[in-house]
């Protein structure tokens, strides 16, 4: 088991061990993030330091504490995380190094001798919240509900005050807590999964597998009618699938967006390198968040004609045209 701390511990637990050897992550320990990295083989045996938000685990990457944080990015019912993309939007030379899918499933527990009929308000991290909806709404719904900062800390705050009475949490908290469980698969969704990021400040590109993921976030020149379209069309012209496409407000005046895209391919995929080249000439701000392995390991599709060999002898011929060669 690897060595954790908990976000509360003071500094100089951290500096037991180098920062090549510490990894952060949204804690305490038996969250969702946590079941993330444990699938990280360079991850075993390090230490493992307990966060309480994206802000926090990605300050430990750049200042140097940790080598890497796992955070969340997106979840298949809910979308993506703003609270990450936002934080990947506006702190630089971060890099996305893997990407890990974790299934997601809820229950409500409460402490010891609590029944469901007793349960009138419920501790919850807002996603995990919103992906109970429906639940609570059919068996629950007078409740009240107080934000949690994680799915675990919503579950041990019930031993911290008595403002509320029960906690959706992940169905492992009770190996962990002394808690028990009201209902069980509370979530809406039974095929819910959320995918995790570990992010780093490492800019060597890992090489291309055949099954990767090329991130980018990349913003609007100017808010105008088919800006847009000009923006997709730079990888619907050249073979390039987009699997994420979201907009997030730049923040400095109304009808001003951001839009944070994951690409199918490698950067050193032509294909997917001649689309970024393209973004870059068309948006005032691009920034590379990465090129990595898929977490499912699909091999990436694209129509023959988007082959790398295509791109590679339209440059040739253009080539030979500038340079005067004569023509086979």
């Amino acid at each position: 088991m690897p060595e954790v701390h908990e976000a509360s511990a003071a500094a100089d637990d951290t500096r037991t061990a180098s920062s090549s050897d510490t990894y952060s992550y949204l804690g305490p320990t038996g969250t969702f993030t946590e079941a993330a990295l444990a699938q990280v083989p360079d991850a075993a045996g390090k230490t493992w330091r307990s966060v309480n938000n994206v802000g926090e685990a990605l300050d430990d990457v750049t200042s140097g504490r940790s080598v890497a944080a796992m955070i969340a990015i997106e979840n298949s019912v809910e979308g993506g995380v703003s609270a990450t993309q936002d934080a990947l939007a506006s702190i630089p030379n971060l890099r996305i190094i893997g990407e890990y899918l974790v299934k997601v499933q809820f229950v409500l527990v409460a402490r010891p001798g609590i029944a469901l009929s007793d349960v009138h308000v419920i501790n919850a991290h807002p996603v995990a919240y919103a992906q109970c909806r429906n639940w609570l709404e059919a068996n629950l719904p007078t409740h009240g509900h107080i934000p949690a900062t994680s799915n675990v800390a919503s579950a041990l705050s019930l031993f911290e005050s008595d403002l509320a009475d029960a906690a959706i949490a992940p169905p492992r908290i009770v190996e962990h807590h002394e808690l028990e469980v009201l209902a069980e698969n509370i979530g809406d969704n039974q095929n819910a999964v959320t995918r995790f990021v570990l992010v780093g400040r490492n800019s060597r590109l890992p090489e291309p597998t055949g099954a990767d993921k090329t991130s980018i976030i990349a913003e609007l020149p100017e808010d105008r009618s088919g800006a847009l379209l000009e923006l997709l069309e730079q990888f619907s012209t050249r073979g390039v699938n987009l699997s994420l496409l979201q907009s997030r407000p730049i923040g400095d005046a109304l009808g001003r967006y951001r839009f944070v895209i994951d690409a199918d391919g490698h950067v050193l995929d032509e294909r997917v390198a001649d689309a970024l080249m393209g973004v870059r000439r068309f948006s005032p701000n691009v920034i590379f968040l990465g090129s990595y392995p898929r977490a499912d390991r699909a091999k990436v599709e694209y129509i023959d004609r988007y082959d790398d060999g295509v791109f590679i002898e339209a440059r040739d011929w253009l080539r030979s045209l500038v340079s005067g060669e004569p023509e086979a």
